[in-house]
């Protein structure tokens, strides 16, 4: 099934300068003096577009007034395209300030057309820019349909209805002809194309024809598709001084949709990337702040990395407030698709484990969040090491380094042994301790750390398991007084 949307952006020449994730602020576009597009704000004032400056500087004299970017639209759009990549391989820019996607491949994979569109305007809403939907079995009837926001024709038939009603204007090849066309009562689509052809064709050329045509699926279009570029490097910049995090994360998120895209369309899964927070440049210029996030398991999906960015932007103190963003992705490998299991684990996969550690680390730090990494030694607290979780260990290592035995040992030990009472030569915690297990005897180190003890697995009256040990001093007989000590707790 051959389906395509059709996405028009009628605000984009005001929210390249204010974003819809910015606070909205009385605005107003400029083209040759005119104004072009106003903010809300600015209409709620009574600034309408059409008029003079002078105009809208007497009716708000603090008005912010921007002169129309066309070098900062046209980077906005082929950003979004980037973005888009991630719902479709083939994106093409269209006429005015609109976007074409050809989704009919895509459409099982997104759950149908309804949620594919809703997944549209989410991404779009993130990247900060007003998005208009069309979606048509043509490219030119989607983008018809986007320019009027006529909504969706999942066939020929319905989509020619819709197409009837449009006013003629909407055609480009017709606008120079509209004075003629009203003349003669032509006012819709649809009365046009009621028009003789060859008559047509001889007042407003071929160029009208070729697009009703390509509307109704007439004739084949071409079109040079968005590619995406070897290696991903984008910056933003941003609409004045930013200080508050909430508004650099929007920021980062546009540049984390556009990795998301460019990441779809590469067939790559991204391991580390890299946020440089640009401050002011000329004499008081300080060097970008940067923020690198090295993931444990390769993601294409923006969403983890917008929750890690979020943990970092919190506990960052800024020095400078940030003019501008840089995201670029320092090292990426090969997608590699997710298996599904007939029986998926209770407690998820090894890669949700591996997300939720590396939100852990973000939100306490690297040295609060550890692993086992057990060394090849006798003694307990040489052979009880940990690690930062970031740190790739090899399971044949740690196993390796385990000591021998049978008898189970806790993960966790104190940070000092602590010395327990006896009670009728019986150690005392909390309530006399009874011994559950037969004797470890450990004898290891050197050089004035030896260690000679005899270890056991106590159980209390609570039914709590211990792990104690008995100090065996050298030169003593096993039948003098034991000193006892508390060394580990079993959970």
């Amino acid at each position: 099934m051959r389906l395509w949307i059709g996405l028009h952006l009628p605000r984009l020449p005001l929210e390249v300068f204010c974003p819809r994730w910015s606070a909205d602020t009385c605005t107003a576009v400029l083209e040759q003096e005119v104004v072009l597009a106003v903010s809300d704000l600015a209409r709620q004032s009574g600034v309408r577009p059409g008029m003079r400056r002078g105009g809208a500087l007497m009716l708000v004299p603090d008005i912010g007034l921007h002169e129309r970017a066309p070098v900062q639209e046209a980077e906005a759009l082929h950003a979004v395209a980037m973005a888009l990549l991630q719902y479709t391989p083939q994106v093409t820019e269209g006429e005015e300030a609109t976007l074409l996607l050809d989704v009919g491949a895509s459409l099982r994979l997104f759950g149908g057309i309804r949620r594919l569109c809703a997944l549209v305007r989410a991404s779009m809403a993130a990247l900060g820019f007003t998005a208009v939907l069309g979606v048509a079995p043509t490219a030119r009837g989607a983008w018809l349909l986007a320019r009027s926001g006529a909504g969706r024709s999942l066939t020929i038939e319905r989509m020619e209805r819709r197409l009837h009603g449009l006013p003629v204007g909407l055609l480009p090849p017709a606008r120079p002809y509209l004075a003629w066309l009203e003349g003669i009562g032509c006012l819709t689509v649809g009365e046009l194309m009621r028009l003789p052809r060859p008559g047509l064709q001889r007042r407003c050329g071929r160029a009208l024809l070729d697009v009703l045509d390509a509307a109704r699926g007439h004739t084949a279009e071409m079109f040079g598709w968005i590619e995406a570029p070897p290696s991903f490097v984008a910056k933003l910049e941003l609409f004045g001084r930013i200080e508050d995090a909430d508004l650099l994360l929007a920021g980062a998120r546009r540049l984390l949709l556009q990795m998301t895209g460019w990441l779809c369309a590469r067939q790559f899964a991204v391991e580390r990337i890299s946020l440089l927070l640009e401050h002011e440049r000329g004499r008081v210029a300080r060097p970008p702040t940067a923020i690198d996030i090295m993931l444990a398991e390769p993601v294409w999906r923006d969403d983890h990395l917008v929750r890690l960015l979020k943990e970092k932007l919190a506990k960052l103190e800024l020095e400078a407030p940030v003019i501008g963003l840089c995201l670029e992705a320092l090292q990426v490998r090969p997608m590699a698709p997710h298996s599904d299991s007939l029986f998926p684990e209770p407690g998820g996969s090894k890669e949700d484990r591996q997300r939720l550690f590396e939100l852990l680390v973000a939100r306490l730090g690297t040295d609060n969040v550890l692993q086992a990494a057990p060394r090849a030694d006798h003694r307990p607290e040489h052979a009880n090491g940990w690690a930062p979780v970031q740190d790739k260990l090899r399971p044949a290592d740690v196993a390796a380094a385990l000591p021998p035995g049978s008898l189970p040992r806790p993960a966790w030990l104190l940070a000092k042994p602590i010395a327990l009472l006896v009670r009728e030569h019986r150690p005392f915690y909390c309530s006399p301790l009874r011994m559950v297990s037969s004797a470890e005897r450990i004898e290891a180190g050197w050089w004035g750390e030896t260690q000679t003890r005899d270890y056991f697995i106590a159980q209390g009256e609570d039914n709590a398991h211990y792990w104690v040990y008995r100090e065996r001093l050298p030169g003593t007989d096993d039948d003098a007084e034991p000193r006892w000590y508390l060394h580990g707790l079993f959970g």
